[in-house]
């Protein structure tokens, strides 16, 4: 519990971290749509800003043109102004778009005082009336007023790109005095000005897109690196509390074994005492029954229960204090084959099976060769306690990269998830009999050597026992 509350408190603050840095983010994003709408908005009044000024200059010089050009040509010629005459319409028609010329307007309407088209690039609304509307009312009010219009699907006009942008201005037409052509007269009628401005608008709105184009690939290269910073500080992180929980075990493990060291060495001696006198007394009791002719077994029974009190106290002592290696020098493949021919009436009273794959010229290490050959013969004998008749135990020797990898490979059951995590834990056991303490003790023995013992299961079936041994100097 401790460590895990410790490994907690570690992180928490760096868990802070990383919700500041992402909900900063996400705020940054979602300002930068804010902005962007803001800026199209902006962009809108702009454009229909400046377009009513670039309108009113445009309405001001038409003005000026039909009453110098049109109106003043026609009333000294004609008397009167009659633009259903064809050719009173030709001259104003003429003057218009003269004077439009190269303005990019798509549309001029020009209405008389009772709100009656007089004029129009579509010929058609000549003679409709009551076509201003608000806007033609503003007007004669000497208001000049601008709208803007844009055309596209929902799409386009949701994302402020729509295919067609128009400005329609409406101005009143005034009659200029005589004393200077700068003061207004009285107004005359309306003038209805349509511009198309779709490319303006879209070259507007695409340097905008740029902008928040490049705020997004901004914002996205940060998320990213940001990502990436988070990421390597997890790791770092769970790379550190996994090397201090190592740590804290190896740290508790070293004080259990320091207790039962102190234990087996205050108790060893009190034990091995009287046991060696239980041994030796059934020992002389047995040859006193024989002389006497008495058949029993209970002094063999005797004599056999100490011997196996005495590997368990031995044990005890081997894995408590492990004895330092006497390291010389020793080859690998001669031990294995001394512990195969030791065991060999084992294997051959089960029908085992070993095969051996050697490496050929293997390096000399420095090494115990009694205390491997120990902990190899440990191996193997919990090998075949897995083996069924006809057994197989593969065993590998290598050299790799600078250290001897022996591998002991059975075609046993394997080891159960459950069990293999236990599998190092003092005292524990899977068997009847035993202390628990086998598998520590090679370890032990392996681990005084400089080396690193796994056991692991196969894909297949069985399991296989990994020690890797580094190739000292002789």
């Amino acid at each position: 519990m401790l460590k895990k509350t410790d490994g907690s408190q570690s992180v928490k603050p760096f868990r802070l971290v990383k919700f500041f840095t992402f909900s900063s983010l996400v705020i940054m994003f979602t300002a930068t749509i804010v902005i962007s709408a803001l800026n199209a908005h902006w962009v809108r009044n702009i454009l229909l800003e400046k377009s009513e000024e670039y309108a009113s200059v445009l309405v001001e010089n038409l003005n000026h043109q039909i009453i110098s050009r049109f109106m003043i040509p026609v009333l000294v010629r004609y008397g009167e102004i009659r633009l259903r005459e064809k050719e009173q319409f030709l001259l104003m028609d003429k003057v218009v778009r003269s004077t439009l010329h190269s303005f990019n307007v798509e549309m001029v309407t020009i209405y008389d005082e009772k709100n009656i088209i007089s004029y129009s690039f579509d010929q058609t609304e000549i003679g409709q009336k009551n076509a201003g509307g608000v806007h033609y009312e503003k007007a004669m009010k000497e208001e000049a007023t601008s709208r803007l219009i844009q055309h596209g699907s929902f799409l386009e006009l949701l994302f402020w790109f729509p295919q067609e942008t128009k400005i329609i201005t409406f101005a009143p037409l005034r009659a200029e005095k005589r004393v200077s052509p700068t003061l207004a007269g009285p107004v005359l009628g309306v003038i209805e000005i349509v511009r198309d401005v779709s490319d303006d608008y879209k070259k507007v709105v695409k340097l905008q897109g740029l902008t928040v184009g490049s705020c997004f690939i901004v914002m996205g290269i940060l998320f990213f690196v940001l990502l990436f910073v988070v990421k390597h500080g997890e790791k770092i992180i769970e790379k550190r509390a996994e090397e201090r929980i190592k740590l804290e075990e190896k740290l508790q493990q070293a004080e259990h074994l320091s207790a039962i060291g102190e234990m087996t060495a205050g108790i060893s001696h009190e034990i091995r005492n009287p046991l060696g006198i239980i041994k030796s007394s059934a020992q002389l009791l047995k040859q006193k029954m024989t002389k006497l002719g008495a058949k029993t077994s209970i002094p063999d029974i005797i004599v056999e229960e100490s011997v196996r009190l005495d590997n368990i106290i031995t044990d005890f002592l081997n894995f408590a204090r492990p004895k330092a290696p006497d390291l010389h020098p020793c080859r690998i493949e001669n031990i294995i084959e001394k512990n195969i021919a030791y065991l060999t009436p084992q294997i051959e009273d089960n029908n085992f099976k070993i095969i051996k794959e050697i490496s050929e010229h293997l390096p000399e290490i420095m090494a115990d060769s009694a205390m491997l050959y120990q902990a190899f013969l440990n191996i193997m004998i919990n090998a075949f306690q897995s083996l069924k008749d006809n057994g197989c135990i593969t065993i590998q020797i290598k050299y790799d990269s600078g250290s001897i990898v022996i591998n002991f490979i059975d075609n046993g059951e394997g080891i159960e998830k459950e069990i293999l995590k236990k599998i190092w834990t003092p005292f524990f056991t899977t068997k009847d009999t035993g202390t628990g303490l086998g598998l520590g003790i090679v370890k032990n023995m392996i681990e005084a050597h400089s080396g690193a013992i796994i056991i692991t299961n196969m894909e297949t079936k069985g399991a296989n026992v990994e020690i890797t041994l580094p190739v000292q100097e002789t």
